[in-house]
């Protein structure tokens, strides 16, 4: 082989490794296929992020309805009992437009606090249970009694409701009634006091005490309570309240008109004073 041969043959070898090369260039995988997979990587991440705000949605209802759940919290039932445990402050005084009421449907021959013909009665449907009642003896009653039942403006009656879940309401109601049928109003309000201020978490016992503190015949007080002589007088109260509406305590008729709930002393205060110069 000629020289010349030999660099024509040398010079066919390296286009032939050349084209070779190219060939080998071009057979590579092509690069959209790399983007084709992240493509797919994007679509699966836009679905996460869409599965990521149904659940962040689902948990904003979620907590949405328990603050509604809880809203409701302020009612208590049991059985046919609905207790308005937490009433709302600003509720408004209501007799339907009605006029003047004869209070003989509100009172009974029930134990009578303040001067007999006061022009303003409130009439209490209340549970000596009841932690709102309560709430309105130390809260509201303390200044009515002051403002209004002291300087004879209003009268006050305090008929029974003991709720069926209460352990120790009807016996607590008894109780009040045995002492105002052993010693007249002043008795039946002196217990109705202890009640609210003592509790009634000790029962019958605790009531036995009670009308010996009061002053009242022990031996008598005891055979009438343990006997149920006043039981009778209680569950009138309770159905008279059933009939004029009453579901839950405290619940209060002043002139007739409606106040629900352990209200601050503003509520009863603006009731009374309309009703003073009405």
């Amino acid at each position: 082989m000629t020289h010349y041969e030999k660099e024509e043959h040398e010079h066919h070898k390296h286009n032939e490794h050349h084209v070779r090369k190219e060939h080998h260039h071009t057979e590579k995988k092509p690069e959209h296929k790399k983007v084709k997979d992240n493509c797919c990587g994007t679509k699966l991440n836009s679905f996460q992020k869409f599965l990521a705000v149904a659940v962040i949605i689902q948990v904003l209802l979620l907590v949405f309805i328990a603050v509604k759940i809880s809203a409701l919290s302020g009612v208590a039932v049991e059985g046919n009992n609905v207790v308005a445990e937490a009433p709302t402050p600003s509720a408004k005084p209501s007799n339907n437009g009605a006029a003047a009421v004869d209070m003989d449907t509100y009172i009974d021959d029930d134990s009578v606090k303040g001067d007999k013909d006061a022009p303003v009665t409130i009439v209490e449907f209340s549970d000596y249970e009841c932690p709102f009642c309560t709430k309105f003896y130390e809260q509201s009653l303390q200044l009515i009694e002051k403002n209004y039942i002291d300087t004879g403006k209003v009268k006050f009656i305090y008929r029974d409701f003991p709720l069926s879940f209460h352990q120790n309401a009807q016996k607590a109601a008894e109780a009040a009634e045995v002492a105002g049928e052993l010693g007249g109003d002043e008795k039946y309000f002196e217990m109705h006091d202890l009640l609210f201020e003592k509790g009634v978490s000790g029962g019958v016992s605790a009531f036995k005490q009670y009308a010996r503190e009061i002053g009242l015949d022990g031996g008598k007080f005891d055979k009438m309570l343990d006997s149920g002589a006043m039981a009778q007088e209680v569950k009138d109260d309770f159905a008279a309240g059933q009939q004029l509406g009453v579901s839950g305590t405290p619940a209060f008729f002043i002139n007739g008109k409606l106040v629900s709930g352990a209200q601050p002393y503003s509520v009863f205060e603006q009731v009374i004073e309309a009703e003073l110069s009405s």
